[in-house]
């Protein structure tokens, strides 16, 4: 856990999706240390709860499948009743998918984009609507990727759905603004997660070569000559949350070790 400590969130309740592993986990992490009350959401709820434990006080761990409007408003409805409000939602939830356009199915296209968009949209919904109808503003915080601003191969649905975040993120802005919440999104570039493991193997194995060899491949084609660390990312999520960002609506921040200028 980091060991930062100061008080720009004190007061502030944050629900983050995708928040037991990789970037989610670091948001969460970052957030308590900052002051906030923390909702880690994913699909294991008993792997929330003991983050949540292992964190600190103040946090609590819940289910949450971003596919499912059931669980969407469980999740809501729990964190409301544990905390009593919710001011910051961070959508980290997201899967990554290994297919050409040559391979590329409808069933697997439709699996990311009902997690990496539709889960985005209808969480961000069933938040807002809570925000607006408390009358004290939010921020919303979204996760795309650098892929979704340049795309890469194979992963066509994947990049799409990542692009679209982008746009999700710029719609819903623009309409929410009125009421107080900014929603802004993260594009990381390669990030050490779990998630680059998977990508690390798959591709791989596609290429034929030895483990570990991808992302050594791409952490030496970033400029800043490695991988980021999740904590980085969450270091960018802490900003957007705080009073520092209050004029910042409908951006998205890369933050990338230099991958992509403007």
């Amino acid at each position: 856990m980091t060991s930062i400590q100061t008080s720009r969130l004190s007061g502030k309740v944050a629900l983050v999706t995708g928040g037991a592993s990789g970037i989610g986990k670091a948001v969460c992490e970052r957030f308590a240390a900052e002051g906030a009350k923390v909702v880690v959401a994913d699909l294991d709820g008993e792997r929330c709860t003991g983050l949540a434990k292992a964190i600190g006080p103040d946090v609590w761990g819940v289910a949450l499948d971003v596919t499912s409007q059931e669980s969407i408003d469980a999740a809501v409805r729990f964190s409301l009743e544990a905390a009593g409000q919710i001011d910051i939602l961070v959508n980290a939830a997201g899967i990554y998918e290994v297919q050409s356009i040559l391979e590329i199915s409808r069933e697997r296209t439709a699996r990311v984009f009902e997690v990496n968009i539709e889960g985005v949209i209808f969480m961000t919904q069933a938040v807002a609507r809570h925000m607006v109808e408390r009358a004290e503003g939010g921020r919303i915080i979204n996760f795309s990727s650098q892929a979704g601003r340049r795309g890469e191969g194979p992963a066509v649905a994947y990049c799409a759905s990542k692009a679209a975040v982008i746009s999700i993120t710029q719609s819903c802005a623009l309409e929410l603004i009125r009421y107080g919440i900014n929603v802004n999104a993260i594009a990381p570039g390669v990030v050490d997660t779990p998630m680059w493991d998977v990508v690390d193997a798959k591709l791989g194995s596609r290429e034929g070569l030895q483990p570990g060899e991808v992302k050594r491949r791409v952490a030496a084609a970033v400029p800043a000559g490695r991988f980021g660390r999740p904590e980085e990312q969450a270091a960018m999520a802490a900003f957007l949350a705080g009073p520092d960002a209050a004029y910042i609506v409908a951006q998205c921040y890369n933050v990338d070790g230099g991958n992509v200028m403007g």
